[in-house]
């Protein structure tokens, strides 16, 4: 029996987000995955460390790797058509949650729990809080973007900059690991390799 899931999740490379605007360097799915799943899992481990939290910092990578692969069959909708309206963002929530199942569905019956896991998950407390640690380091993802393109002379992200800011700031109240990361490890996404070295 032949299964598609890896070959289908292969496929994220050729997802380009940010498509409605005008990017100095185009920045693929995979690209983007990658660096959610490193900042969740960062994120958990200042929880843990920092707050006394019980969260899986490796389930959070996971996460955060898989986090868009729906994307792969509806393709990256832009956020001000995503976020428009209440029942837009309901009804993509669905298209969603019908690309995972599909996804899902190209894995063999004895495997496919371990993935149903970090797409779905459980309705534990600390899951719960884990996946929102995820949708921030989404949210951090984006800001770092951002940065890059503004670092780049590209204005176009100037708008997107300062919305997402403002997103983080929201969420800090109730994730103060966010906080955390933007002021101890987003100010070096400003500096050059010599800066960093």
């Amino acid at each position: 029996m032949e299964y598609n899931f890896f070959a289908t999740i292969s496929r994220m490379k050729y997802i380009n987000r940010w498509a409605l605007m005008r990017n100095s360097r185009e920045e693929n799915l995979s690209e983007h995955s990658l660096d959610v799943a490193m900042i969740a899992h960062c994120l958990c481990v200042i929880g843990n460390k920092r707050f006394g939290k019980n969260l899986d910092a490796s389930k959070a990578a996971l996460i955060g790797l898989y986090h868009d692969s729906s994307e792969i069959i509806t393709g990256d909708m832009p956020t001000p058509v995503k976020y428009y309206s209440e029942e837009i963002k309901d009804a993509y929530k669905q298209v969603e949650k019908v690309a995972e199942y599909k996804l899902l569905g190209k894995l063999p019956e004895d495997i496919r729990p371990e993935f149903e896991e970090i797409f779905i998950g459980n309705n534990s407390k600390e899951e719960a809080y884990m996946r929102k640690l995820v949708k921030g380091a989404d949210k951090i993802s984006a800001l770092i973007k951002c940065i890059e393109e503004e670092k780049s002379g590209n204005q176009e992200f100037k708008t997107a900059k300062e919305s997402t800011e403002k997103s983080i700031k929201k969420m800090e109240i109730e994730l103060p690991e966010l906080k955390v990361f933007m002021e101890e490890f987003l100010p070096a996404y400003g500096k050059t390799l010599d800066e960093l070295s």
